[in-house]
């Protein structure tokens, strides 16, 4: 088995541990944009002691390009913490986000955003 196999996705609206990508479809070559990050958006998630989210990793992966670029891990501790984040990044070409979360009872969860630079 493969880590890939085990990572779950779902629709944000109907499954409150999905990350949430919040970001602009089109951006400026090499210029900062916000990237907004979720858990949690439209149902949320409880962020208890015993069932929280305990990280969100960013990354992007490039068109054309075998390889994938981790931009950041961001933590939280339980029940204190809201799962959201706010990063600014710039890209030099097109590529796809994809956020990671982890919850400490459902293990681990996906999403995407391709990002168009021009």
């Amino acid at each position: 088995m493969k880590l890939g196999d085990v990572i779950k996705s779902a629709d944000f609206k109907s499954e409150k541990h999905v990350p949430v990508i919040d970001t602009p479809d089109k951006v400026k070559s090499d210029e900062l944009f916000k990237v907004e990050v979720q858990v949690g958006k439209d149902i949320h998630h409880p962020n208890t002691v015993e069932h929280h989210i305990s990280w969100i990793d960013l990354y992007i992966h490039y068109d054309g390009d075998p390889n994938t670029v981790h931009l950041g891990r961001f933590e939280f501790g339980p029940a204190v913490t809201e799962p959201h984040v706010v990063t600014h990044i710039k890209l030099n070409k097109k590529g796809t986000l994809i956020a990671h979360s982890y919850c400490n009872i459902h293990g681990l969860w996906e999403s995407q955003k391709e990002i168009d630079v021009e």
